[in-house]
């Protein structure tokens, strides 16, 4: 007979051995179950990644109008910081105006306002997740969410667009073709596009139930553009998405054409290179530029226009909207200079160019009750402001207004984007502050009031523009060592208005004046003359010039020619001669709170600015790595000083004309 050792307790040993290993399973068990439900319900959590607020209150539509001709007035305004996430490239801000609100989207999240008072109404953020794209068709919009660090782990929200309300969420779709510049990717027909992994194909998704409707394969040996600065976009009824095709051995890019509510492609087209084409969608005109040309097609892909070279649109896509069956677009000419800017108006059905004029650099386009509003950088190569033209479709008869604002559009950040309605201009510009990651600044503007002046100048009579060449005086310039100083004027217009008084002054050094001979003064000999003291002639290496320098140097006399800056430097004295002096008359506002608006755009697009207290101003700012800019205001005057040297030369002279401004004679 065999027996189980017993324990003292009396229980064999081996059930204690299950029960320990039993023990130790259900620990793990637990352990394993404590994991998965703390990263279900707390790390991955709705209810602490989630900052989601919505708006019961009702919302009124706008009508299709903007501004009327003349001064502009801000109405409200808004900024957003860029935020850089784990993705490079998709740090911009966009916009779109619809159903009476403002669209915001970065990748913060999105961010709705009233489009009338600017009044929050919604938004939607996620802590440790960067927004990467969105979209909206009819009255839902769509967000796309990355987890930082995480590219596989993507969610796709949707929203009613009026309340914010939470619709669906749907993880792993991953949307099609979203442009680097707008962070939009197609829908239409309350479909959302969407593709796989290896972008081959094409999904219809519900933007109502967030169900896939419908499937497209693309066509053999094409697959979407994995980036671009704005590979796509789709109005209601049709979506245009450009495609990377491999056919014999090369790469070229089409442009496919699909009807969102169905899946089925509309037309299919074939353009000129490798690269990602820049797609912008108007209603029932398709644009599309790829490195090659700018492509104009309607609605059924049939092409009317084309204009060649491989700088028409620039870096960015050609500016361009549809008014009266006429598409409206400003591109730069083949083989004209990099800087010529050209405006075109070409009828849609019969694709003939109605009438076409120079321009200036326009950033960005709208249309609304039949106008044409165009957005340029600068009201004048020497103002500070930018400007609104509107533009008449039918002739490109224009009329010009300053924009209460400064913009540089190089700044990164967001696209200058430009829409009207409901009697507003919508513009979006970049700007450098906060810093040092910057941000994108919303300004909303109206009709202002008619001042006693040209439109062109914001209601301000020409007579109160200042002279730029009398804020210094000669004490002024006395007390700087500027005492010969020439003053040399610039002038400056504004649309068809020329300002009568200089806006800016650059004083330069006197030019040297040659040296009179005297004619007492004994002429020396035209050839080296026989000497006894040693001095050598110039050998065969040795040119007379070189020889001449030499013994000019041995001499302690300086040369009448010689610079005095240069003289002091070498005898070791600072340098305090004033070099690079400008003063401009930047812009004069309509009132004093105008003018600091503006003083403030200036200084929000700069990328180093400092506040500066001394200069006697009512502000005043110091722009640049140095000290050699001085931007001010007083009262209604937006003023800059420049000297390049020596250090603190533009603070001091900036409190010169400080003063006459407060004092004027």
């Amino acid at each position: 007979m065999v027996g189980s050792r017993q324990r003292p307790d009396g229980r064999p040993e081996t059930v204690g051995r299950v029960r320990v290993a039993l023990g130790l399973a259900s620990a793990a068990v637990a352990v394993t179950l404590c994991v998965v439900l703390v990263d279900k319900y707390v790390l991955r959590a709705e209810w602490w990644q989630v900052r989601h607020t919505v708006t019961g209150a009702p919302v009124t539509p706008q009508s299709e109008m903007g501004p009327p001709p003349g001064p502009l007035a801000v109405s409200w305004e808004h900024t957003t910081q860029t935020h850089h996430g784990s993705v490079a490239g998709y740090d911009g801000v966009a916009y779109q105006v619809a159903q009476g609100q403002v669209v915001t989207a970065s990748g913060r999240g999105i961010e709705v306002r009233d489009a009338r008072t600017g009044k929050g109404r919604w938004s939607y953020r996620r802590s440790g997740w960067t927004l990467l794209g969105w979209t909206s068709t009819r009255s839902r919009l769509a967000a796309y969410f990355e987890r930082d660090g995480d590219r596989a782990d993507r969610v796709l929200v949707a929203f009613d667009a009026l309340s914010g309300g939470l619709l669906w969420r749907r993880e792993g779709e991953l949307p099609a073709a979203v442009s680097r510049t707008t962070l939009r990717w197609p829908a239409g027909s309350d479909v959302l596009l969407t593709t796989d992994d290896k972008r081959r194909t094409l999904y219809g998704v519900s933007a109502v139930t967030g169900n896939r409707i419908w499937r497209l394969a693309l066509p053999r040996g094409c697959r979407l553009f994995e980036s671009g600065a704005h590979p796509s976009d789709g109005r209601e009824a049709l979506a245009a998405l450009g495609l990377d095709c491999r056919q014999e051995g090369r790469h070229r890019s089409r442009l496919l054409a699909v009807d969102p509510a169905k899946g089925v492609v509309r037309w299919d087209r074939r353009l000129g290179s490798r690269e990602s084409p820049e797609v912008s969608m108007l209603d029932g005109v398709t644009l599309a530029s790829d490195g090659t040309a700018l492509r104009a097609f309607d609605g059924d892909g049939r092409q009317f226009g084309v204009w060649n070279g491989d700088g028409v649109c620039g870096d960015l896509m050609c500016p361009g909207v549809l008014a009266r069956d006429r598409l409206v677009v400003v591109y730069h000419p083949d083989g004209a200079d990099s800087g010529d800017t050209r405006m075109e108006a070409v009828n849609v059905p019969s694709g003939r160019v109605e009438w076409r004029r120079d321009v200036p650099a326009y950033a960005a386009l709208a249309q609304a009750g039949g106008k044409v509003f165009a957005l340029r950088p600068r009201l004048s190569e020497r103002l500070l402001p930018a400007g609104v033209d509107i533009v008449e479709p039918a002739d490109g008869h224009t009329t010009t207004a300053p924009a209460p604002f400064s913009m540089d559009p190089d700044l990164s950040g967001v696209r200058p984007w430009l829409a009207a309605a409901g009697g507003l201009l919508y513009a979006a510009v970049p700007q450098a502050a906060p810093r040092p990651d910057g941000a994108a600044r919303l300004v909303v503007l109206r009709g202002g009031l008619t001042g006693t002046g040209p439109a062109e100048l914001g209601g301000v009579p020409e007579a109160a523009w200042p002279d730029a060449c009398a804020l210094l005086t000669k004490p002024d310039l006395a007390a700087a060592r500027m005492t010969d100083y020439v003053a040399e004027p610039s002038g400056a217009s504004a649309g068809s208005v020329s300002l009568p008084r200089p806006v800016s002054c650059t004083y330069e050094p006197p030019r040297k004046k040659p040296r009179k001979k005297d004619p007492h003064e004994k002429r020396e000999s035209p050839g080296p003359e026989p000497s006894t003291t040693g001095s050598v002639a110039p050998g065969p290496s040795e040119s007379p010039s070189k020889s001449s320098s030499k013994s000019s140097s041995k001499s302690p006399s300086k040369s009448p020619s010689e610079s005095p800056s240069k003289g002091s430097e070498e005898d070791g004295e600072p340098d305090l001669t004033v070099r690079g002096l400008t003063v401009s008359v930047r812009w004069v506002a309509e009132s004093d709170p105008e003018a600091s608006r503006m003083l403030d755009a200036l200084q929000a697009t700069q990328a180093q600015a400092r506040r500066r207290h001394d200069i006697g101003a009512d502000e005043a700012y110091e722009i640049g790595p140095t000290a050699g800019m001085i931007a001010l205001r007083v009262g209604r005057y937006v003023v800059v000083v420049e000297a390049s040297r020596p250090p603190g030369a533009a603070a001091r002279l900036a409190r010169s004309v400080a003063y006459r401004l407060h004092n004027p004679s």
